[in-house]
């Protein structure tokens, strides 16, 4: 550390006394009963207003008059089942109420409201949110944060999380010391760069960083108060809110080159200066960077890019489950011909995540790869990418098509996709382009070409107006035997003879929770391939042959806990044989080493975090 940042951690020193006697550790004892109490320094009203300890209309007569509380709330004691039904009996009256608008609108009242929520009782925020996991983790996260961030300036109420900025340069030392927690297991951090399929949207691209955050606490249990969304605020191009009077960001034009590789690697000298085991997760960075990031990183720090790694597991999963769903082995996976609409980040990441994995199955030799890499025709707004075109994205070069091949193909340069979905016949036709309606009549109409017995579309843009197609379009022309896996959630499609068009939603929820998890628990320095590969495997084999058989390629994310302890195992498992186990809190990584697998399972689930009222107790200064 410099001299300067030395003397700026050192002048910091005094806020910091000052704020550790405001957020004053937490300390806990043993009663008779077993039960650990947890000692407060705060009464009445301060406790009312602190989302962390706030209980409503929960606490106890004793804890009322222990805190100051009497008179203060309704004289009627509820216990946390009746808080949650009383909330969501208030909050279907309001979708009742809301039924007949515009379906955004709608999903907006609802973040709205368990966003107050969040605000006021956190314990009871994060309950509703696992216990009603499969209809609420489209309000808080895609697609409706979509909504949430391209709104967010209008919607901004109370902060959450940290901004670092351009403005902030040489100050990141010390203001990172301004988050009250001691300890910070997770951090989501964007630039504003890539929200979704929505483009820049600057600062706003903080609800981003919070979603992902509360889908950590409720699908892996990480600690609410151990978690830290940030936005790093370089400028935006985007041209509306660079007028926008309201926008609370920096109305600059984005830094590039070596400026903006200064601020990120001052930000992660200062964030991994104060929490040394962190583990960044990088979110909706723009290709351009996501990449450089990523390599500049992953090899030093406990990090991951979640739009080129996770997106990238969770599509792997979903082709080797359509592997399964024609009844044939995960090893035929190198066999499938793969038709990849999009080579931003997350296609590309898509790409080598599945290559390696292809070639892993060939035995990872140089032929290996060769025969993996030739499975895929990549196509972007140019048409086929091939080896004649000007000005390659260095990423996307080695799927780049040879000449010669072209000509045997029948191919000509700058196809349509419409052009090589015909030629080639794919057994998958991947949708990474956020290009909504890509995959048009005609071009499904081509994918009834395909050699496969069971033909794949995946249409992965977020949010959902983004997304390639919609399943109502795929099943009316390619039949109810194909398979159908989207980004953003799609009710399945009725046929009129009983069957149904299962409508899985690939969603990097799967993934990223259980990757974070079992990188915290593991204690591995790093999040290698071998850790994600494991990730995505575990994913893939979740299913039962019957479910596949159907059609059913990802699990009901209302099993989002089981999934996510079981990915967590997954990933511990792969770091112990790659020996980068380094262990957590008093399990050491010999310890680690001798846990069967029940016994890891449990080690896991005992390291999850559930939302619970602690007994509170008020002890002065």
């Amino acid at each position: 550390m410099g001299m300067a940042n030395k003397l700026r951690l050192s002048s910091s020193l005094s806020r910091i006394l000052h704020r550790r006697i405001l957020y004053s550790s937490v300390r806990s004892f043993t009663t008779s009963e077993g039960h650990r109490p947890t000692i407060v320094h705060k009464q009445g009203l301060d406790i009312l207003h602190d989302p962390w300890f706030n209980k409503g209309t929960a606490f106890t007569m004793t804890e009322r008059n222990r805190l100051d509380l009497r008179g203060l709330l309704p004289p009627n004691v509820m216990d946390s089942e009746q808080q949650i039904q009383r909330f969501m009996t208030d909050l279907k009256r309001l979708e009742e109420q809301a039924r007949d608008g515009p379906s955004d609108p709608n999903a907006l009242a609802k973040w709205r409201i368990l966003n107050r929520l969040h605000d006021r009782n956190e314990t009871m925020y994060y309950k509703v949110l696992i216990n009603n996991i499969e209809e609420y983790a489209p309000i808080v996260y895609t697609p409706t944060v979509g909504l949430v961030c391209q709104n967010y300036s209008g919607l901004f109420r109370r902060p959450r999380g940290m901004y670092f900025s351009a403005e902030d340069r040489g100050e990141m030392m010390s203001m990172v010391y301004n988050w009250p927690a001691e300890q910070v297991d997770m951090i989501v951090v964007t630039d504003g760069s890539r929200i979704l399929g929505l483009g820049d949207l600057g600062v706003h691209g903080i609800g981003i960083a919070v979603g992902k955050l509360d889908l950590y606490v409720a699908a892996a249990g990480i600690n609410p108060q151990r978690v830290l969304p940030v936005m790093i605020d370089v400028g935006t191009n985007n041209e509306k809110l660079l007028k926008d009077p309201m926008y609370l960001g920096l109305q600059q034009r984005r830094l590039e080159d070596d400026e903006y590789i200064a601020i990120i690697d001052e930000f992660m000298e200062a964030v991994y200066t104060r929490w040394p085991h962190v583990i960044v997760q990088f979110e909706d960075f723009q290709s351009k960077w996501a990449f450089k990031l990523l390599q500049r990183y992953r090899y030093t720090n406990r990090m991951f890019n979640d739009d080129v790694q996770g997106t990238a597991g969770v599509a792997i999963a979903g082709l080797l489950g359509a592997v399964r769903a024609q009844g044939r082995p995960m090893i035929d996976f190198p066999k499938m011909k793969i038709v990849v609409a999009g080579a931003g980040s997350a296609g590309i990441g898509v790409l080598n995540a599945a290559r390696k994995t292809m070639a892993r199955m060939l035995g990872n030799t140089e032929t290996a790869f060769d025969s993996a890499q030739s499975q895929f025709w990549v196509v972007d707004a140019q048409g086929l990418i091939t080896e004649g075109r000007e000005n390659i994205d260095p990423e996307a070069q080695p799927f780049a098509r040879k000449t010669k091949e072209m000509d045997r193909q029948g191919l000509k340069e700058g196809a349509t996709l419409a052009e090589v979905v015909r030629e080639v016949k794919p057994d998958v036709l991947l949708g990474l382009s956020a290009v909504g309606g890509l995959f048009s009549k005609e071009v499904l109409e081509a994918m009834k070409g395909s050699t496969s017995t069971r033909p794949a579309i995946f249409a992965m843009s977020n949010p959902t107006k983004n997304a390639e197609c919609t399943p109502q379009d795929a099943f009316s022309i390619l039949g109810e035997n194909m398979i159908f896996a989207s980004g953003s959630p799609f009710k399945n499609v009725e046929f009129g003879n009983g069957q149904v068009g299962h409508c899985n939603q690939g969603n990097n929820m799967y993934l990223f929770p259980g990757i974070g998890l079992g990188t915290l628990l593991s204690g591995a320095p790093i999040v290698s391939d071998g850790m994600l590969q494991a990730a995505a495997e575990c994913l893939a084999a979740y299913m039962s042959e019957e479910e596949v058989l159907q059609g059913i390629i990802y699990p009901p994310i209302s099993r989002i806990r089981d999934i996510t302890k079981r990915i967590a195992a997954a990933v511990i498992t792969e770091a112990i044989e790659e020996d980068l186990v380094g262990g957590y809190r008093e399990m050491d990584a010999r310890e680690l080493q001798k846990l069967n697998e029940e016994e890891l399972m449990e080690y896991v689930e005992n390291n999850m975090w559930n939302p619970e009222y602690p007994t509170l107790v008020y002890k002065d200064d």
